[in-house]
């Protein structure tokens, strides 16, 4: 079977100083059931492949020539495409109704996770809170994992807002 690949060249946004994860997240979620993503970069753009990798996306990697990289982002089969879940967080079925709602849509970085950290600092263990976020909160992941909190999360059906479920664990920092 020929996989099909929609191409992103993020190289003209790098050269001028800007940050690609956004158009790469845009193209992620534009992607058709088993439709990988070839991606065109100025380097190895390595903190990308765990992103894609909770998104259900291996990754092969190669040098184009001229310091510019190729990363084939190929869906895994079962993978979750389209959820993402810190590693103990994929029970989010059974759990608890949330506690706070926060639509922090129109708060543009670092306001929302420092929103989000301030309030679950005020939560009980096992409390749930519901976030609303106008991007993927890619800092926020590991901080909440560090903390010892479990997330869920994915984008709503339009692509233009990411919702995240987030439950208090035990371990403070």
């Amino acid at each position: 079977m020929t996989r099909l690949y929609k191409e992103l060249d993020v190289r003209p946004i790098l050269r001028n100083g800007g940050e690609p994860f956004q158009a790469i997240m845009e193209a992620v979620q534009s992607l058709a059931p088993g439709e990988g993503l070839r991606l065109l970069a100025t380097f190895k753009p390595e903190p990308l492949f765990r992103v894609m990798g909770k998104r259900g996306f291996g990754h092969e990697v190669s040098e184009i020539g001229g310091g510019d990289w190729q990363v084939l982002f190929t869906p895994e089969a079962g993978g979750p495409a389209d959820i993402s879940a810190s590693a103990s967080g994929n029970d989010a079925a059974v759990w608890a109704e949330p506690v706070f709602h926060l639509d922090l849509t129109d708060l543009d970085p670092p306001e929302p996770m420092t929103r989000i950290l301030a309030k679950i600092e005020l939560m009980d263990p096992g409390e749930v809170l519901f976030a609303l976020l106008s991007r993927e909160p890619v800092f926020l992941m590991p901080e909440l994992e560090k903390r010892g909190h479990q997330w869920v999360g994915n984008f709503d059906e339009a692509g233009s807002a990411y919702r995240m479920l987030i439950r208090v664990g035990e371990a403070r920092e």
